[in-house]
């Protein structure tokens, strides 16, 4: 069980986290730039190179980086028990989809964003311990805005 204070360390960390991965996703030109890496990355751990990307494949990826940065500068900002919960909530259904990718592509590099997403979800999913500022193991609802 964690403290209300070391889980909002976690929920900022999680976001600080998502910042320095995802940063390259939110334009088409940096995710280029990462898609080369990420690709000579799986050719080396056993994969193929990854399909280049069409204009409307990087509009969904720069979406998805837009999203997940503003998310991350939310959370750093005001990181709330509850938003790490939301969190942990995102972090599996992206992991869900990343391993259903895993399993249709085979691709290796995919693992390298699969594992810690579910650490991450799992982390924010632990229980609060009682305590000053909760109600029977909840967080008193203050320290939830």
């Amino acid at each position: 069980m964690l403290s209300v204070s070391t889980f909002r360390r976690l929920v900022r960390a999680s976001a600080i986290y998502d910042v320095l991965m995802t940063a390259a996703f939110a334009t088409p030109w940096t995710f280029l730039l990462l898609r080369e890496q990420l690709s000579s990355l799986n050719v080396s751990m056993g994969g193929v190179p990854l399909p280049v990307f069409e204009p409307f494949h990087l509009l969904i990826s720069s979406l998805l980086g837009s999203v997940v940065m503003v998310w991350s500068v939310l959370r750093i900002v005001d990181p709330q028990p509850r938003f790490g919960r939301y969190d942990a909530a995102a972090r599996y259904l992206f992991s869900t989809w990343m391993a259903w990718a895993l399993l249709v592509t085979g691709q290796p590099v995919l693992w390298l964003f699969i594992v810690p997403e579910l650490a991450w979800g799992l982390a924010q999913s632990l229980p609060l311990r009682p305590g000053v500022g909760t109600r029977g193991g909840q967080p008193h609802e203050s320290l939830l805005r």
